[in-house]
């Protein structure tokens, strides 16, 4: 072989390496760092659109750092999430949050945002979360406008461990209010920057 030959089928080899080095980074970071994710519904308008794609962020979540009221999550939802209409894990009390949810995990992933976590006190008043006995504004929720879930007005206590999860768009939302909270655990990650389309893209 050449000495000509010999450089071109080194280079060759060392272009594979680098391809498959550098995909194998690419699937590593997305398995446990960064993952993208396409919203699929309107339940968070108008914060997020249908269609818009995010990036979420794994790595906080996976170091043992629990979600914080106001943070955008993906996460699993109870298996009563699936059913239509949803199902919550204990009978349904007039006025009140769902309390419990089912004991399984669903295997869709659902994007919301955390407006409680473990120990809180909530309940909703024309949409907006009353947390530990205070109204929380929320000027990026639509309004609520008479839906169901627009007025819960008995206090529930979320569990140590799980956080409660609404929807921006407080009056069209399939969330913690029909199938309760979410353990910590089906928690995926944080929702942190918009990459589509592109009048869209930012950090959040």
């Amino acid at each position: 072989m050449s000495r000509l030959a010999a450089m071109r089928r080194s280079s060759l080899v060392e272009l594979i390496m680098i391809v498959a080095v550098a995909i194998f980074l690419a699937l590593a970071v997305q398995a446990y760092a960064v993952k993208p994710y396409r919203i699929p519904s309107g339940s968070m308008e108008p914060t997020l659109d249908v269609g818009e794609r995010v990036l979420v962020q794994r790595i906080t979540h996976r170091l043992g750092s629990d979600p914080k009221v106001g943070d955008i999550v993906v996460f699993h939802p109870p298996a009563g999430a699936d059913g239509i209409p949803a199902v919550c894990g204990e009978k349904v009390v007039e006025k009140r949050a769902c309390t419990t949810p089912t004991r399984k995990r669903s295997d869709q992933t659902f994007i919301k945002r955390v407006v409680a976590v473990g120990g809180d006190t909530v309940m909703v008043r024309d949409g907006l979360v009353v947390r530990n006995g205070r109204e929380q504004p929320a000027p990026f929720a639509a309004p609520c406008a008479g839906g169901d879930g627009c007025d819960l007005t008995t206090p529930i206590t979320i569990p140590k461990g799980s956080v409660f999860l609404m929807g921006d768009n407080r009056g069209n939302s399939d969330d913690s209010r029909f199938w309760g909270p979410v353990p910590v655990r089906w928690v995926i990650g944080e929702a942190f920057a918009t990459y589509w389309p592109p009048g869209r893209v930012g950090i959040r």
